[in-house]
């Protein structure tokens, strides 16, 4: 009985990476379309728990934005997959790239000191 339970062991495993492996395509694909649209991009990997791993990318021109990987494992193979540059820390000069507009920093002050409300009913 044993025997029989190692060869299930591996097909789920098998399938697990397989699962794996094309998330991880698939959010290289969508960083690289970040990228063309943005002149390039950069990125940051940040833990999110049980949720996985937030993919933060910050285009050459400022623009931002982020994917959610199911783990950090995934969130790493697709952005070597994409050949961006990952930084350990969101600060610095790549935190200074990151350029905002008056939409962001109405969230911001809404969320934070009590600005204009978030809610849109």
């Amino acid at each position: 009985m044993a025997e029989t339970a190692e060869p299930q062991t591996q097909q789920t495993d098998d399938k697990h990476a397989a699962r794996a492996e094309r998330r991880a395509a698939k959010l290289a694909r969508q960083i690289n379309t970040f990228a063309e649209a943005h002149g390039g991009a950069e990125g940051q990997l940040a833990h999110l728990g049980r949720m996985g791993t937030r993919i933060v990318l910050v285009g050459e021109d400022g623009g931002w934005g982020d994917l959610v990987a199911p783990s950090y494992a995934v969130a790493e193979n697709a952005t070597r997959k994409a050949g961006i540059t990952v930084h350990e820390d969101f600060d610095g000069e790549f935190a200074a790239k990151v350029r905002t507009g008056p939409y962001e920093w109405s969230r911001m002050a809404g969320i934070q000191v009590g600005g204009p409300s978030n809610d849109k009913g």
